[in-house]
């Protein structure tokens, strides 16, 4: 088997003949971090380091690991010193998915199969150069070759969504809708919660001050986003709290807050746990699905957060977290009212969730993230879940990315390797070839299809 040649990830004869049925199918993403107004637009990307690196915290932190200045990832030097840096520790990555990201994106969107390395580069940089001028290389084409049918950003309730509307008539091959994600709104222990609800009241002229007002501005906000084709919430939670709350309590709580008081850590969880509520109950009236992504401790290397901000590497995850406890209020209350999807970033949850997903039939397992979002790590995943819950019901794949060319190259590993998991069950008997054909197809296109947009 060649570097990335057509067996790439596929170890097994069957698993090639599966792969070719699902290759081509349309990509829906469900869940990225795509920047809707690069999309509308559609201007032309002036470099590879901005197609690669420039927004990729994957990128950022094997870069840092393998010793390259902060000048060279977000500071000061310029793209192309940038670039030369990456392609410099590049080799040193093998293992890691960034490495096959970087030269999938290379072979499928450029046409370039030329190993990147500290040699290479500069040709690299002047090969893509000259593609990234030609109109086939603007935003809206690249996915549209991509086969990308559906996408769903990931918005902050207090954004104004005009690009999202001119989208509606502007992206004319790839349906990009929103995603409402009110993270900041729960969270009344940060530092920036008294300012989301500024926000929030001057986006809505409701009173935030008080919970019925911050509740009415919330469901003013999902009714806006319903307007706008949005299918789902997304909820980035390090510990979820599920609990019946009095909205008595959550009032004290709520002024308390706003006065600067200190809150316990029953007060947070109990703020937490009704808003949680909730957006649940404005979910279960629009059908949307409810996205719970679970586990990952964000901010944790001090001197990234202090002087980059979130979103810049320096996060982790946590075997220390309470899943069959604190879900359980939760799952039951809207037990077949709505769909729901859980996503962790430990592997050693995988076991609690398979179970908790096999008991629900509204709650399906979302797709290896994060830290799992790897060969590896999704062949882990899903020989589990197909074990334990049920392949047919995952919620299918999302690429959690922040670069659109890499909406390509994360499907794609994630279909080979689905493939791969699947021709096995094949050459061992598990499976015959029929069903097997009808469960790839399903679980790369048409189970996350009917979940979230049908």
């Amino acid at each position: 088997m060649g570097f990335m040649d057509e067996h790439y990830l596929l170890d097994n004869s069957a698993g090639w003949e599966l792969y070719k049925e699902v290759r081509d199918l349309p990509i829906v993403d469900a869940h990225n971090h795509g920047d809707i107004v690069e999309i509308v637009e559609n201007r032309n990307w002036p470099d590879i380091w901005v197609v690669e690196g420039a927004t990729d915290h994957y990128v950022w932190e094997v870069m840092r690991k393998r010793g390259v200045s902060e000048d060279y990832i977000t500071g000061e030097a310029s793209n192309k010193e940038k670039w030369m840096a990456l392609a410099r520790i590049l080799p040193e990555t093998i293992g890691n998915p960034v490495y096959e990201w970087v030269h999938l994106d290379l072979k499928r969107q450029f046409g370039i199969d030329t190993v990147v390395s500290e040699e290479t580069a500069e040709e690299i940089w002047q090969q893509t150069s000259a593609q990234l001028k030609s109109p086939e290389k603007r935003p809206q084409q690249v996915l549209a070759d991509m086969k990308v049918e559906i996408m769903c950003t990931t918005d902050d309730p207090t954004t104004d969504l005009p690009y999202h509307e001119r989208a509606q008539d502007e992206v004319a091959q790839t349906r990009v809708l929103p995603t409402w994600r009110p993270d900041k709104v729960m969270k009344i222990e940060s530092d920036g919660w008294k300012a989301e609800l500024e926000r929030l009241a001057e986006e809505t002229g409701e009173d935030t001050t008080s919970i019925s007002g911050l509740l009415d501005a919330l469901q003013q906000t999902h009714d806006y986003f319903d307007k706008l084709g949005c299918a789902a919430t997304d909820h980035g939670i390090e510990q979820p709290t599920t609990r019946h709350v009095e909205q008595s309590r959550v009032e004290d709580i709520h002024r308390k807050g706003l006065q600067g008081q200190d809150l316990s850590e029953r007060e947070i969880e109990d703020y937490h746990a009704f808003l949680l509520m909730e957006f649940g109950r404005m979910n279960a009236e629009t059908d949307w699905v409810t996205q719970l992504h679970i586990g990952a401790v964000r901010d944790y290397r001090d001197v990234i957060f202090e002087e980059l901000g979130p979103d810049a590497g320096g996060d982790l995850s946590t075997q220390d977290i309470e899943f069959v406890g604190n879900l359980r209020y939760f799952l039951n209350e809207f037990d077949e009212e709505m769909p729901i999807v859980l996503y962790c970033v430990d592997p050693s949850h995988w076991p609690t969730l398979a179970t908790l997903a096999r008991a629900w039939p509204n709650v399906s397992l979302g797709a290896p993230w994060w830290w799992n979002d790897s060969p590896f790590g999704m062949d882990m995943f899903l020989r589990y879940a197909g074990t334990v819950d049920v392949l047919s019901n995952l919620a299918g794949m999302v690429t959690d990315s922040r670069k659109l060319m890499s909406f390509g190259s994360r499907t794609e590993m994630f279909r080979r390797t689905l493939c791969n998991v699947v021709g096995g069950m094949i050459e061992r008997g598990q499976a015959p070839e029929g069903p097997a054909v009808d469960l790839v197809k399903s679980v790369a296109y048409g189970r996350p299809k009917s979940l979230f947009f049908d």
